[in-house]
């Protein structure tokens, strides 16, 4: 992971959370499956960045909060150039 302390994403992806003690190292498939769901162009950048495409492929399998069709696309998506084409 990054060597920053969070990623810059909205806090309204985190609504429940008390960020001030949020722990985003721990807490990743969270995170990462928020800004898949809700996120901008933006915000998937930023994860990338902040997680890198290994863990965020992994998430992608683990996660049950998912459907297929969101999945998919997440893999398809990450593994193109369209996210640095916008």
């Amino acid at each position: 992971m990054n060597s920053k302390k969070k990623p810059n994403i909205p806090a309204f992806l985190l609504w429940e959370y008390y960020l001030e003690i949020f722990n985003y190292d721990k807490s990743y498939k969270i995170v990462i499956e928020r800004v898949l769901q809700m996120g901008t162009i933006n915000d998937w950048k930023e994860i990338i960045n902040f997680y890198y495409n290994e863990k965020i492929l992994e998430t992608i399998e683990w996660s049950a909060q998912l459907d297929k069709r969101d999945k998919d696309f997440s893999k398809f998506f990450l593994k193109s150039d369209m996210l640095y084409v916008v």
